[in-house]
């Protein structure tokens, strides 16, 4: 199959590490920065009739979907889904990837997904933002030669510093927010970073876990030794206790990891999915396929489930040999 640049269609071959025509890159792929957002379809998506200009269909009335109703990439090595979901008027997720290296080799593969916090203004924005200052600096220190946990730290650092400059002088309670996990998979294994309950599951043959654990009150009365009921009852049991916002002080993630000889995939979502698939066994009997196969899957399973809140997931089978199912 012919190559060619993404950025410009030039021709290139599988050597070339820059377009000689634009002098992008072609070590580094990665989604656009303000999200892989739907393209505008030139007919209604319900019943194939004309669009007018304000986006409603001139034959049966409805509204058309808005480009961040549902955003997709499929990068080969990595895919992900990012849905509205059947309640949430608007999808607050956002999501990222970027891939480094040569194209039918990586050395990298990184991944974030946030969450908007939806009772904070723009939370849309907040999330977006975050994913792609993280996104950036991650890649930047990656190719500096930072190692992924350093990178990992850095990227959130960065979330913080965007999201605090979308807030309003004077209204502090208001101010954009958002959660953030990001993975770095390289050859040296998989880092996973975390702040708030957006979470990575691992899936693997030999035995599919949770890697992260969630920011919140919850988790920390049940860490500190109630059980899981006593904490399910107390009075806001599921608020967050971090998060990334304009309100909230700059904070080292979580981290946590997989080990280079583990095979299996990573699945980073957030708590639209885990909501209805908390477990990571239900979640990897759902999880067949190509990477874009397991996100539209996930995705779907927790829309016939309810789809009470967006939905966001991302999927990086591991090893970078490996392109499916564990």
């Amino acid at each position: 199959m012919a190559l060619s640049c993404p950025d410009c269609a030039q021709p290139v071959t599988a050597e070339d590490r820059f377009c000689e025509n634009c002098g992008l890159s072609l070590m580094r792929r990665r989604t656009a920065e303000g999200g892989p957002l739907r393209t505008p379809r030139g007919s209604c998506a319900s019943c194939g009739g004309t669009v007018d200009a304000e986006g409603f269909c001139e034959q049966c009335g409805r509204a058309q979907p808005a480009p961040r109703d549902l955003m997709e990439f499929d990068l080969g090595f990595a895919a992900g889904v990012s849905d509205r979901g059947q309640v949430r008027v608007r999808n607050e997720d956002s999501l990222g990837c970027a891939i480094l290296g040569p194209r039918d080799a990586p050395t990298a593969v990184v991944v974030i997904v946030c969450d908007g916090v939806g009772s904070t203004e723009r939370a849309d924005q907040a999330s977006q933002t975050a994913v792609d200052a993280a996104l950036a600096r991650i890649v930047d220190c990656l190719e500096a030669g930072k190692d992924p946990y350093e990178s990992t730290v850095d990227g959130s650092a960065a979330a913080f510093e965007a999201v605090r400059l979308l807030a309003e002088p004077g209204s502090p309670d208001l101010a954009p927010s958002c959660t953030l996990v990001s993975a770095v998979a390289t050859d040296e294994g998989i880092t996973v970073g975390w702040i708030g309950d957006s979470r990575a599951y691992w899936l693997s043959a030999d035995g599919s876990r949770q890697l992260t654990v969630d920011d919140t009150l919850h988790a920390q009365l049940v860490a500190a030794g109630m059980t899981v009921e006593e904490a399910s009852a107390e009075a806001n049991a599921h608020a967050l206790a971090r998060w990334v916002g304009a309100d909230a002080e700059p904070v080292l993630p979580q981290v946590a990891g997989v080990p280079a000889g583990e095979r299996g995939t990573l699945i980073v979502c957030s708590d639209g999915l885990w909501n209805y698939l908390p477990a990571a066994e239900t979640i990897a009997a759902q999880a067949k396929g190509s990477p874009a196969e397991m996100a539209a899957k996930l995705t779907a399973a927790a829309n016939e489930l309810g789809g009470g809140d967006n939905i966001t997931v991302v999927a990086v089978p591991y090893p970078f040999d490996r392109q499916g199912t564990p």
